[in-house]
């Protein structure tokens, strides 16, 4: 498997995508543009008809109040009382302010200013002949005023007034009518402008959601293999990882079975034949200390050699088997290494191991005593080498359930990631033998968080079946997958804490 450091080159977006985002943008802000426009246009329509109505209406109105001053004028004429005057005095201001606001509004239209102009002469015209009746009728009382009607066009210059008036409102009709059509016209384009832009758009966003989408499933899909891929390599990993295990473990008990045969041959067969030696030679040197004593001596130091070759194959013999573990038991064997690393390593190693342990291992598999005393082995042997401790401690405690090895010192410890995870072959090793009697193996920091602990649970109740399947090699099912090994941890228990040794 090979792993790269190089950054990770940087993807972007199909040029295609960036044109359909970078148009679909762009219509948007048009349509807004658009549609800002076509208000501004219609709200101008909409103010021009509104002034085209009030034209209207403020024409209707002074006439009015034209009428409604000649009427108060004649109620003044028939009954005499100045209160019917009311309307006439307030006339004139009045039309002057309606002249002034048809002013601003037709301020656009110049033949209508030509006829409102008109207009205002009339109504000044008429409001003067109006004051004049008023005089008269002071003066001369209401005879007077029959006779001046009898004589005046007054009628004429009424229907006149009227008449101007009906052709200003007829205009102001005929420009709202345009004015409507054109507004209804700018409305309908503005309908279907917006119209064929947000279909433009929609079109643009059904594309840009179609490619999104493509994109998408493409991405699920890439996933999907990703996480296929992934858990194959999971699988295959931990298949391989299991068969190292189990690997392992066969290997560990087919070396124990190798050191048991070559410690029985070495013992058997190569001890009889040395002790058979060494009393050949011995009874040779005492014949010969008379009749030749040079060869005698020769013959003294060979037998001295020869008892040395003899100490050297009860050593590898005990190295290969410990005889006092098939002799007298687990305790005993514990004991006498632990002595014997005191007395090779000038380090002073306590042990504390319950007296029963040697009936718990007897009456289970051969190989928890073998297991347990290697781990001890193994302990102290990277204790001389790298700890650089002052005292050893190694306990042996038994439940009913559970069986607790502790091997502490007080040295320099293990590195935090050597803590984590243990990579050396040594504590690969003790790993697996506890793994092969059902157990763990837990390295951590010793007491005062000096130094370091090995710490061995191996559960008594539970079955284990593993020196059992790798007393002989394994056979794969069907399918050559391998079977599943034993779990690297198990149900946690109360063991004893490490102040209470």
């Amino acid at each position: 498997m090979y792993f790269t450091v190089d950054a990770a080159p940087q993807h972007r977006l199909p040029l295609y995508k960036t044109v359909l985002c970078v148009t679909c943008a762009l219509i948007l802000i048009v349509n807004g543009f658009s549609l800002f426009h076509n208000l501004q246009s219609l709200k101008g329509a909409n103010f021009l008809l509104g002034q085209t109505s009030r034209v209207a209406e403020r024409l209707q109105y002074l006439n009015v109040l034209v009428l409604d001053a000649e009427s108060s004028m004649r109620g003044y004429f028939v009954s005499g009382k100045e209160a019917y005057l009311g309307p006439t005095r307030t006339v004139t201001a009045e039309t002057e302010l309606e002249f002034k606001e048809l002013e601003l509004l037709l301020a656009d239209s110049p033949s209508q200013l030509k006829n409102l102009t008109q207009l205002h002469t009339l109504v000044r015209r008429k409001l003067a002949l109006m004051t004049q009746a008023i005089e008269v009728y002071r003066h001369g009382g209401l005879e007077e005023i029959v006779n001046i009607a009898k004589v005046s066009d007054e009628r004429s210059a009424m229907d006149e007034l009227r008449l101007l008036v009906v052709i200003m409102v007829q205009e102001q009709n005929e420009t709202l009518a345009a004015r409507s059509a054109s507004f209804y016209q700018q409305y309908q384009k503005a309908v279907l402008l917006g119209m064929g832009i947000n279909a433009v758009a929609i079109v643009v966003l059904i594309m840009f959601y179609q490619l999104v989408r493509r994109s998408f499933r493409n991405q699920a899909a890439v996933e999907h293999a990703l996480q296929m891929s992934n858990e194959t390599l999971e699988s295959m990993v931990a298949q391989r990882t299991e068969q190292l295990s189990v690997l392992s473990r066969h290997l560990i008990s087919i070396s124990e079975e190798e050191k048991v045969r070559l410690s029985r041959e070495l013992h058997d067969e190569m001890g009889a034949n040395l002790t058979s030696i060494s009393m050949d030679v011995g009874a040779v040197m005492h014949k010969l200390q008379k009749s030749d004593p040079e060869l005698a001596a020769q013959l003294k130091r060979a037998r001295a050699t020869l008892l040395d070759t003899v100490e050297m194959k009860r050593r590898i013999v005990e190295n290969l088997r410990p005889s006092l573990l098939d002799n007298l038991g687990l305790c005993a064997a514990i004991e006498s290494y632990c002595e014997e690393f005191s007395r090779m390593s000038a380090l002073p190693c306590e042990t504390d191991i319950a007296q029963h342990i040697d009936g718990v291992a007897k009456g289970r598999d051969a190989s928890l005593a073998i297991a347990l005393f290697r781990i001890v082995q193994e302990s102290l042997t990277n204790i001389r080498k790298y700890a650089r401790a002052s005292k050893v401690t190694v306990t042996l405690q038994c439940s009913e359930e559970l069986l607790v090895l502790r091997v502490i010192d007080d040295g320099v410890g293990i590195e935090s990631n050597t803590l984590v995870k243990p990579m050396s072959h040594g504590l690969l090793g003790m790993r697996e033998r506890a793994l092969l009697l059902g157990g763990t193996l837990t390295i951590r920091r010793g007491r005062n968080d000096k130094g370091t602990c090995i710490e061995v649970h191996i559960p008594l109740r539970a079955k284990v079946d593993a020196a059992e399947g790798i007393s002989s090699p394994p056979r794969p099912p069907a399918g050559d997958r391998t079977p599943s090994s034993l779990p690297y941890s198990t149900r946690p228990h109360s063991v004893p804490s490490l102040n209470d040794q």
